[in-house]
């Protein structure tokens, strides 16, 4: 099964538009979200067409594809907007037989690791850089950031399929795989 992974929406409606475009060409089964879907939050400049309530109606019309954990400006308030849950602080599921924690990364990182084992999968957002390694037995995921990305990194997702992480452009350009 295909899955598109993606973070750090944070309200743009340009980025947000190219993200919903990128899942519909990829023809994947779900989209799963890190977190930061509307708001910019104290620490971030205002993302490329900043409009939250665009980005509100283009989630909510993919309700039904997406998985979704809380980021750290994500608030009770866009529970109210968004027609998908949202404040889950956490989430896990299997795939491939791989054990995948999903988190924004705010509160579980990798200097505040979830309970997991050699072998599983920890996949977060929050640093808006893009990563894909593994560290002491533990395959650190990070898709980077849909619209405010760092350290010179391009806006990017992730597809995942047949245990193969790939971050890519808009432009479909490839940035890293990782076989898990």
């Amino acid at each position: 099964m295909k899955y598109m992974i993606a973070s750090d929406i944070h309200g743009s409606a340009y980025y947000c538009k190219k993200m919903v475009d990128a899942f519909e060409k990829e023809s994947a089964y779900k989209l799963i979200l890190l977190g930061d879907l509307l708001y910019h939050g104290p620490r971030n400049d205002l993302p490329k067409d900043y409009a939250p309530k665009e980005v509100i109606g283009m989630l909510n019309a993919l309700k039904e594809s997406i998985y979704n954990v809380r980021g750290n400006c994500d608030a009770e308030v866009d529970q109210m907007v968004l027609e998908f849950p949202v404040m889950a602080d956490y989430g896990f599921f299997e795939i491939d037989g791989k054990t995948i924690y999903c988190s924004h990364g705010h509160v579980y990182n990798e200097e505040n690791m979830p309970p997991l084992k050699a072998g599983d999968v920890f996949m977060h957002g929050h640093t808006h850089v893009l990563r894909a390694e593994k560290i002491n037995g533990i395959t650190m995921l990070n898709p980077g950031s849909v619209s405010i990305p760092k350290e010179g990194n391009p806006p990017t997702y992730a597809i995942l399929e047949n245990n193969l992480f790939t971050i890519k452009t808009f432009d479909e350009k490839i940035i890293k795989e990782y076989q898990l």
